[in-house]
């Protein structure tokens, strides 16, 4: 059969090394699939297929340091996941039978006690037994922590299976971000980088095993071992399975592109998460340790947990070139075809060609020139399909803020702080933050209505604040430390905040006191979070912005959601709706699909109004349409076709959502009628939500060109790190653009 693409060539920088216990790995796992009942009469394998798999060779070039005893262990729990994968996929996939695979599914997570000394059911497949013996030979050896963050994600592994077949169902090819964020569920790297902790035998803290570092550096390893897994798995997905969930299939569907150009796009995505996780070892793990007080010793487990990602990466690569799963020739698979070319153990993708490739999208990312001439900011038709409302307190809330402003001191410099006068009066008016809150919130009361301006009035001030103040002089210290005393004005408990020093602890401390004084603890611990997950967001601007580099595509769209601040108020929406509402189901797969699919849609409509604001004003790096400009290596035109393209599908998606999935959300936790009614007017106040973002930026005085030049005069930003001088815009490493 001939293979639909040549497989791209591929930046590996590690070089793959193979376990010696290679060979006893293979005849254990042999078997104990057997044992299992895995094989021969389990309609799913027969021992021809596991030895073509060789599921041993994949562990032992993904964990090539670990002893004989884990190895075997380790490649065990790969055959069962591969396994289930393909029972599920013989069981319910095929089949569609979701009822069916929503039983399966629920009996697995009594096999993953806790306490081992908890009993588990008897198993009834062999999925089940497979499980439970892992289970109960692993987590001897582990701590508490990293127990509860296995079981977690295995049981997100296991349970979003349902969104694969939900989607076969439908007929129905996700979005790219849809697919990103998925993927790290039902593809399983997230499980993978919890079992390389037990096999390099280096737990990561607990202190810093959730904080953003470590997320990213999971978060990238995922995607870049599921991109890859894509490549190499399209053809028996696509052709043989019916798979909807392939990241070519999703880039060639969005792109309306060839397969090979969507395999190339893939594989730039690929490139630029490696790269990710590269640039967050380097920059942001040695602050982390310094912050968190971490030890020697826990510094150098998270280092070795940090390896053995490496590790995996190469190894898996390896892997696919070899295993008989997957297509491996054409391309980088083929035999060596020039000079160039390495050969040998490990070096399958390292060759210069790649290097060279993979290095000019590196500098591509770091040569941005600010404060370009983009002229205004083009703004396509949005066919926004949910009706505008507008509150009827509109006009009393407009002169509320302008009060509430000057008692808070935004409207003037901060003493001993230069070039903090970032508004005045007048700014404020023509911004008309009320105008935004009258129509996310139309059914508000005069107060309710006053307090949502206000949030939004002191948020945008700090995210204006934050660059002139901290950005232009490079004080990242300063930033730090400023974020850091926010928190003091948000207590969780009744106790009073510091004295404030600035408008924005002002302003912070009179909202908190008028928003969490009647909240529940737990709630206030949301809603606190969500602040503290904005104003750290605006670090990590300010970072990007000293380095001049644009973020990676997929680290920007999570990111944004938080400088944004759609959590904080979408969390104002949610406290009217949680008494009735189990907060698991606020947690589950369709509500954060939901919520992310609107954010992403209302953050990338800003970023196309911004456009000129945020280029050619402020030199800022943090827009949408200039990162896919970056990444494609295209124009503004084209860049801006995409992002509309995008937008269209997350309002799309929104939409799926809350048609198709919600009602099966609703019935898989037997929620009673008014919950059901609740859920269905949070959905509407999303709408609003949207409908009133887009109304406010057609309306404000914040964006259009003679606006800027009245508002936004160049303060001379952050000088770029690339080249600079006449006829140096365009002096820029030229690579293939996708279409």
């Amino acid at each position: 059969m001939a293979q639909p693409f040549e497989l791209p060539e591929f930046y590996m920088p590690y070089p793959a090394r193979l376990n010696p216990h290679v060979e006893e790995a293979r005849e254990h796992s042999s078997a104990w699939a057997r044992q299992m009942d895995m094989l021969e009469g389990s309609g799913v394998w027969d021992q021809s297929d596991l030895d073509a798999h060789d599921y041993a060779l994949l562990c032992a070039y993904t964990h090539p340091d670990t002893s004989a005893q884990a190895l075997s262990l380790v490649t065990d729990w790969y055959v069962w996941v591969f396994f289930f994968d393909d029972y599920f996929l013989e069981q319910f996939k095929y089949t569609q039978d979701r009822e069916g695979g929503k039983q399966h599914l629920a009996r697995l997570p009594a096999f993953m006690p806790m306490d081992l000394a908890t009993p588990m059911p008897e198993p009834e497949n062999p999925v089940e037994a497979g499980l439970a013996d892992l289970w109960k030979r692993t987590v001897p050896s582990m701590s508490m922590e990293w127990r509860a963050r296995f079981a977690e994600s295995t049981e997100n592994l296991l349970n979003e299976s349902l969104w694969e077949l939900s989607n076969i169902n439908a007929d129905r090819v996700p979005n790219p971000v849809e697919y990103i964020e998925m993927r790290r569920k039902v593809g399983g790297a997230p499980w993978s980088s919890g079992l390389v902790e037990y096999a390099v035998g280096a737990e990561v803290p607990a202190s810093v095993a959730a904080s953003r570092p470590l997320r990213v550096l999971r978060d990238a390893f995922s995607d870049g071992v599921h991109l890859r897994n894509d490549l190499f798995s399209y053809q028996r997905e696509i052709e043989e399975e019916g798979e909807m969930s392939n990241g070519v299939l999703v880039l060639e569907h969005f792109l309306g592109c060839t397969t090979q150009q969507a395999a190339d796009a893939v594989n730039d995505l690929l490139t630029s998460r490696l790269q990710q996780f590269e640039n967050t070892t380097l920059l942001e793990l040695a602050p982390l340790f310094v912050e968190k007080g971490l030890d020697p010793q826990a510094c150098a487990d998270v280092m070795t947990y940090v390896k053995g990602l490496q590790d995996w990466q190469s190894g898996g690569h390896e892997w696919h070139m070899r295993s008989s799963r997957y297509m491996n020739g054409g391309g980088s698979g083929a035999a060596p075809h020039n000079p160039f070319t390495l050969t040998g153990l490990g070096t399958g993708s390292a060759n210069i060609t790649s290097l060279i490739a993979a290095t000019g999208q590196r500098v591509r990312s770091s040569s941005h020139v600010p404060h370009q001439k983009v002229g205004p900011s083009q703004v396509p038709d949005f066919d926004l399909p949910f009706p505008l409302q507008l509150s009827p307190h509109l006009d009393a809330s407009r002169r509320h803020v302008i009060d509430w402003a000057h008692r808070m001191g935004i409207l003037e410099a901060q003493p001993g702080v230069p070039r903090s006068g970032v508004w005045d009066e007048r700014m404020l008016a023509g911004f008309d933050l009320a105008l935004c809150s009258a129509g996310l919130d139309p059914d508000a009361t005069p107060e309710e209505l006053d307090l949502s301006a206000c949030w939004l009035t002191w948020g945008t001030y700090g995210d204006d604040y934050y660059p002139v103040v901290f950005g232009h002089p490079r004080d990242l210290v300063g930033a730090k430390a400023s974020t850091e005393r926010l928190g003091a004005f948000m207590p969780l408990d009744d106790s009073p905040p510091p004295p404030a020093v600035n408008a924005m602890e002002r302003g912070l401390a009179d909202l908190w006191a008028r928003t969490a004084g009647p909240m529940t603890p737990e709630a206030r611990r949301t809603f606190r979070a969500a602040i503290e997950d904005m104003t750290a967001s605006w670090l990590w601007e300010l970072d990007n912005q000293a380095l001049n580099r644009i973020p990676d595509p997929v680290d920007y769209v999570e990111m944004r959601r938080k400088t944004f601040g759609s959590d904080l108020t979408m969390s104002l929406c949610r406290l009217r709706h949680g008494q009735q509402v189990p907060p698991a189901v606020y947690g589950s797969g369709p509500m954060r699909s939901l919520e992310n699919a609107a954010s992403d849609y209302a953050t990338l409509l800003n970023d196309v109004f911004s456009y000129q604001k945020e280029i050619e004003y402020e030199g800022e790096v943090h827009n949408g349409v200039l990162v896919v400009q970056n990444f494609f290596d295209c124009d503004y035109p084209t860049a801006l076709g995409i992002i509309h393209d995008l937008m269209n599908s997350r309002l799309q998606q929104f939409q799926h959502v809350a048609a198709h999935e919600l009602p099966v959300l609703y019935d898989d936790y037997e929620l009673s009628d008014e919950a059901r009614r609740e859920l269905d007017s949070y959905v509407r106040e999303l709408q609003d939500w949207l409908a009133g973002i887009l109304n406010w930026h057609r309306q404000c005085i914040r964006y259009k060109e003679s606006d800027l030049r009245q508002n936004f005069a160049p303060r001379g930003g952050p000088l770029p790190l690339g080249p600079t001088g006449l006829g140096t815009s365009a002096a820029r490493v030229r690579l293939p653009a996708a279409s």
